[in-house]
């Protein structure tokens, strides 16, 4: 019995290169020993300027245990030093590195909710941080002194019980996907650019009703949000060394691994169901998936309520880490932000969206405001113009624009993006006035110079056959 040949599917992620198990142990603990080490003689002049290289370059080691062909021990050793060791004893040493830790898994998170509508079901939302902006404000008002303004009743002059912040997590959960199918119910009808512009009126709106209501208390923000206490974590955190101030960025720290370990975990199993292939589906070929049976109006209404999910719960996070909000914490330049994350890393690659996350976050929070400080100590005279972090979008704008020039499939695509972007690499058109169709015949414009009687076509880019063209040609 002769059995096919197995061929290997050209969508499924591929180790790059060799074994590289020793070459990854090794270039994780010189990047880690020199974040550690070279700590105090970056913190200060225009040595600060290596800050954001050393830390940027122990990351990549997490990069790289991901994309390198290494034994499943050492990767999983890498993370385990990364997570538990490293990263937490530079919080440890420099507050603002916890800090700018918790942001990027916040925007990750954020990152990977967008990905659900915009990567999978090709759902063009400009007004995603407006569920950002329903979780927090849904524990800002209650876990803070606004509750009492609300209510009136001086006993809740603290805001509610602090030990609510874990309910209000799922009722987080809940509220923004509530609002993404109320949302969701009278627009997605409409496709492309049309889609874009509601969702980002619609996200205005909230922002303005949250700029505007006395519950939300107006421009003025919400401030004294409390987070959850949690004992035994501040035990363990006096333990390892953390000071009293640096317990909430601690218990916020261990908070949010936890929630990007499920949000990856339930975006991985979303791609590989049946509801993830309807959302594909969908992206590619609305017509052509409504003829599979694909039921339209509620497949989309459950990505915008999947995706709305994610940031309603970060929401509440943001809230308790910021210990402030404000409307201007959610315009509509934040939706730009997280959607510039999924472009930039990958649509549709959950490591490839982190990653995008993690380097607009570096960008805007890290190098950015590093050269400014570096500029103005070295340079106390120089023009307030030339502050690097005011021309922070004019920056970014630049590397949007180079990379939808020479790489618009993102820094680290999935398999099937990367295909469907080089399609024309591979398969490329074969244009009917070339020298071989005039000499020698050619697929559409052949024979025009012998005579043979074949009807002449006009000049022009030859068709591919119908199994090299996507649903979106036909």
């Amino acid at each position: 019995m002769t059995t096919a040949p197995v061929r290997p599917n050209p969508l499924k992620t591929r180790p790059v290169g060799g074994d590289r198990t020793w070459l990854l142990l090794a270039y994780t603990a010189i990047s880690g020993l020199l974040l550690v080490f070279m700590r105090d003689l970056v913190a200060d002049g225009p040595m600060k300027m290596l800050q954001p290289v050393l830390f940027g370059g122990f990351l990549l080691s997490l990069l790289f245990a991901y994309q390198w062909k290494a034994a499943p021990w050492a990767k999983m050793l890498v993370f385990a030093a990364a997570i538990v060791f490293v990263l937490p004893f530079m919080g440890r040493s420099n507050t603002s590195y916890f800090d700018l830790m918790i942001q990027m898994m916040i925007f990750s998170a954020l990152a990977l909710g967008l990905n659900i509508v915009v990567g999978l079901a090709g759902l063009l939302d400009l007004g995603y941080i407006a569920f950002f902006a329903v979780g927090a404000y849904l524990w800002g008002i209650f876990g803070s002194p606004q509750f009492a303004e609300v209510t009136g009743n001086p006993a809740f002059a603290g805001g509610i019980n602090p030990a609510y912040f874990w309910l209000f997590i799922p009722l987080a959960v809940a509220a923004a996907a509530g609002v993404g199918v109320l949302i969701g119910l009278p627009v997605l009808k409409l496709k492309g650019d049309y889609l874009a512009i509601v969702t980002l009126g619609l996200g205005e709106v909230i922002r303005i009703f949250a700029n505007n209501l006395s519950v939300t208390n107006g421009p003025q923000g919400i401030d004294a949000i409390e987070s959850a206490p949690v004992p035994w974590l501040n035990s363990l955190a006096h333990t390892l060394g953390f000071a009293e101030d640096q317990y909430r960025l601690f218990f916020l720290y261990i908070l949010v691994l936890g929630v990007i370990a499920v949000t990856i975990v339930v975006n991985q199993r979303l791609d590989r169901s049946k509801i993830g292939r309807a959302w594909i589906a969908i992206r590619e070929d609305e017509v052509a998936a409504q003829a599979m049976g694909v039921p339209l109006l509620k497949t989309k209404l459950l990505a915008f309520a999947t995706g709305a999910s994610f940031a309603g719960a970060m929401g509440v996070i943001f809230a308790a880490k910021q210990a402030f909000i404000d409307p201007k914490s959610f315009d509509y330049f934040q939706s730009i932000g997280v959607m510039s994350m999924v472009i930039l890393g990958g649509m549709g690659n959950i490591p490839g969206v982190i990653l995008g996350a993690i380097v607009v976050t570096m960008l805007n929070l890290m190098v950015l405001p590093t050269l400014s400080e570096v500029l103005q100590s070295s340079f106390p005279n120089i023009n307030q113009n030339l502050d690097p972090s005011k021309y922070q979008r004019l920056i970014f704008g630049l590397v949007l624009v180079f990379m939808m020039l020479y790489r618009p499939e993102g820094l680290l695509p999935s398999e099937r993006r990367k295909h469907e972007m080089h399609s024309d690499d591979e398969h490329p058109a074969v244009d009917s006035i070339t020298t071989e169709n005039l000499n020698h015949g050619g697929e559409l414009g052949g024979h025009l110079r012998d005579g043979s009687g074949v009807e002449t076509l006009s000049p022009g880019l030859a068709t591919r056959s119908d199994n090299e063209r996507t649903g979106s040609e036909k």
